[in-house]
């Protein structure tokens, strides 16, 4: 009888393809039962499977970057003793199927996922504590930028173990969140046992390395898999203080080892803000005059209001975009004295559908074939290359109780008027409830920013980088037009705010892209066809 068993990938919940990131182990290794063997990692948590039992490592079957499953053979052991059990005794139970409201015995390191193109989003709100119990999907805490509030949710259940972050603090993909005690794990142990990514500190080794000087904060936040963890405290090396050689700047078991003994890199601390940097915002460091400080109360009663999250953040995007985008603003006029005739009929039709079409998303469709027309303006500056978009996104401004949202309707060339009108009012829903995901407001080629409803004849809108040209539209007004200066009639006229990024385009090229734009909306069979 064979005394060689396969070591298997145990249960890992409702994860497949997970990538090998370390290796702990080679040919020749002894090693005891629960010894971390390789460590995986998914776009939500940090796995770490263990030896089911004692033996000495025979061979090797993956290699850093191999995706694994359950069942998957990591390696071969030859087993301690001349009467070890048969290697189907020694595999991991694989009956139970995944499920991602379960996980082996262990802890887990969750992460933020992939939230799209967003980083150093701030945490506003942290919905567990140390010893909650949660369930796979619940919201664990809540980010918030300056397009979008979202929750991330726990991608098992479990119990929370300890929490790397609080209310302000940024985090991005990758950042770890909290850790889950998985299975049958308790809560806080000092020597956990890892068959799912082990915690950044166990409540016990936290109490035993207090006076190791170790900062508990950079330690928890460091991107190192819980073997490595272990080996730090072990030799009092604060992983904050490490520059990680592994895979995406991972600190691995030599990185810590060569820290310890004096010959490892240190992680460059993060370097200070210049002072010009929040006044310029970014604007190639504008050497500007302080910002006057008064004391308003000195000369009546006041009332001080902090502005919402997404008003300061927004606020910077917006003074960054202004200040480093050249703009110019082109302003024109629409006759859209049919199309409103067309739209009114249109809302009769379909008014037992719940849908009602405002001018915005026939502006819309105008927007998609002027762009087509003049593709530059479909585009985005990339260094000194101009990156040409083949698909049409729009972004609408939306009016929102915490500040201004941009929502964005995806392909809007393949979507008819109505469609348009009904995704707009979904989305505009969801804004105001602050409930909007990232990807509902990514992607964008174009934005228009409509004062319709409230009035006002032009303005300038700020460009919404890093698109290159917004148009903006105010309230419609009746206005007197004479093709021979005799004879006058009244037209519904829609006045026309192009803002544009002079880097890109020139005004000959503004003043025609207003002026397609303005005769697609008066045709209505440019508008439909």
């Amino acid at each position: 009888m064979s005394n060689t068993i396969d070591i298997q990938v145990p249960d890992i919940g409702d994860f497949t393809d997970i990538p090998v990131i370390e290796i702990f182990v080679k040919v020749g290794d002894t090693v005891k039962a629960e010894d971390p063997l390789i460590s995986l990692e998914s776009d939500k948590a940090t796995m770490e499977v263990p030896a089911p039992q004692g033996g000495v490592v025979a061979s090797i079957g993956v290699k850093l970057g191999d995706k694994v499953s359950q069942g998957s053979v990591i390696m071969t052991f030859q087993a301690e003793g001349a009467a070890a059990a048969p290697a189907e005794a020694a595999k991991p139970s694989v009956t139970a199927p995944p499920s991602a409201t379960s996980a082996p015995t262990g802890v887990a390191e969750v992460r933020v996922p992939d939230i799209g193109d967003f980083k150093d989003i701030p945490v506003i709100e942290i919905f567990v504590k140390v010893g909650d119990t949660v369930k796979a999907e619940q919201p664990i805490i809540s980010l918030e930028s300056d397009k979008a509030t979202m929750d991330i949710p726990a991608p098992l259940s479990g119990v929370v173990q300890s929490i790397a972050i609080k209310v302000g603090d940024k985090v991005s993909e990758g950042s770890v969140v909290l850790v889950l005690a998985t299975g049958d794990a308790p809560a806080a142990a000092a020597a956990p046992s890892p068959a799912l990514a082990a915690a950044p500190m166990a409540a016990a080794q936290v109490a035993a390395a207090a006076s190791t000087g170790i900062d508990e904060t950079a330690f928890a936040l460091a991107y190192a898999g819980p073997a490595v963890r272990k080996l730090a405290r072990e030799l009092s090396v604060n992983l904050g203080h490490v520059k990680g050689t592994g895979e995406h700047g991972r600190i691995v078991r030599a990185d810590v080892e060569a820290f310890a003994k004096g010959g490892g890199a240190a992680a460059a601390p993060a370097a200070a803000k210049p002072a010009s940097a929040t006044a310029s915002g970014g604007g190639g460091g504008l050497d500007l005059l302080a910002w006057p400080k008064v004391d308003f109360a000195k000369f009546g009663p006041v009332e001080r209001k902090e502005l919402s999250r997404i008003k300061k953040i927004s606020g910077a995007n917006l003074h960054r975009n202004w200040v480093v985008i050249p703009h110019v603003t082109t302003h024109d006029e629409a006759d859209i004295t049919d199309l409103e005739q067309f739209r009114v009929q249109m809302n009769k039709e379909l008014e037992k559908s719940g849908v009602k079409i405002s001018m915005l998303p026939f502006m819309m469709k105008a927007a998609v074939s002027a762009l087509k027309k003049f593709p530059e303006f479909n585009a985005s500056l990339d260094g000194d290359a101009l990156v040409l978009k083949n698909y049409w996104h729009i972004g609408f401004a939306a009016d929102t109780p915490n500040g201004l949202m941009v929502p964005v309707i995806r392909d809007c060339d393949k979507k008819t008027v109505p469609e348009i009108a009904k995704e707009m009012g979904e989305l505009a829903k969801l804004a105001r409830d602050g409930k909007l995901k990232p990807d509902q407001m990514s992607g964008g080629t174009f934005t228009i920013s409509s004062l319709g409803g409230i009035g006002g004849i032009y303005f300038t809108p700020i460009i919404n980088a890093p698109e290159v040209a917004i148009m903006g539209v105010c309230k419609s007004y009746w206005k007197q037009h004479s093709s021979d200066g005799k004879t006058y009639t009244s037209r519904l006229t829609l006045p026309l705010s192009l803002s544009w990024d002079h880097r890109v385009i020139d005004g000959a090229a503004a003043a025609r892209f207003n002026v397609h734009f303005a005769n697609v909306l008066a045709d209505l069979r440019r508008v439909l066809f």
